[in-house]
């Protein structure tokens, strides 16, 4: 394959958050997610424990907060199902503020939007500190199966050609004085979504037999990078998060 292109949000660095192998990190970032995912809705103080840790990672990462923050938009829809929990849920009510809400609403409310945000941020300094070809690299050391591999190798690749795509029909479509505006519109934009699918199939194709002529036969070579068995330091640095993380799960769970 060819080479993969950094994605928009990677931060480029020289931190240890950054140095560390690939798959270290992915196994931290599911034991952080699982163990947030655990912790007791009640136990506000031990969201706001995790919260800290990142903000740490963060810092430690050279991310920028404001840089995490404008790619936090991608949250919205749970945001808006969080909001909407109370006044939707059934059960005992209570006032907020002069509004009255479902007292099991808002308790599961606070419950998606606690949990959903601290995994989306999670995913977004996971995401700024690996470069796309290093995850590939993560995932075969980790023997996930080759075709999800190769989906995701496919994927990461070609999903800027097929953006690139969709921007010339706008432009074209631009270029003769097109302005989506309306139900009236929709038929166009439905002619351009059948195109836009039958151009990515037939160039799928093509992209197929030219793997095929150059020897493809089903699997991916192992790709080189980051070592197959990291250093325990390497270990250690990486599941210090979940492993703090669990520390105060604990002490969520066994605290009344």
């Amino acid at each position: 394959m060819g080479a993969v292109h950094t994605h928009r949000l990677y931060v480029h660095g020289h931190s240890v958050v950054h140095r560390l192998p690939p798959h270290c990190k992915l196994v931290a970032l599911v034991a952080f997610v699982l163990v947030v995912v655990a912790t007791p809705r009640t136990a506000f103080w031990a969201f706001g424990c995790y919260a800290a840790l990142l903000i740490a990672v963060a810092l430690l990462a050279q991310v920028p907060l404001p840089f995490v923050a404008t790619r936090m938009v991608v949250e919205a829809p749970v945001i808006v199902f969080a909001v909407l929990l109370p006044f939707i849920a059934q059960g005992p009510r209570m006032d907020v503020l002069g509004v009255s809400v479902s007292e099991a609403g808002l308790l599961s409310g606070w419950n998606v939007l606690a949990k959903a945000t601290l995994g989306v941020v999670t995913s977004i300094l996971f995401a700024a500190t690996t470069d796309q070809r290093d995850l590939l690299v993560g995932m075969q050391r980790l023997r996930v199966p080759g075709q999800l591999v190769q989906i995701m190798a496919f994927m990461v690749r070609y999903l800027d050609v097929v953006t690139d795509q969709m921007r010339r029909m706008r432009t074209a479509r631009a270029a003769r004085a097109f302005t989506p505006r309306g139900p009236r519109a929709w038929p166009v934009l439905a002619q351009s979504a059948g195109a836009l699918f039958i151009r990515s199939y037939e160039r799928g194709e093509r992209v197929h037999l030219a793997m095929l002529s150059r020897g493809y036969s089903g699997q991916l070579p192992d790709l080189p990078g980051a070592p197959a068995y990291p250093s325990r330091r390497a270990w250690l640095l990486a599941l210090t998060l979940p492993a703090t993380a669990l520390a105060v799960a604990f002490v969520a769970w066994w605290t009344p």
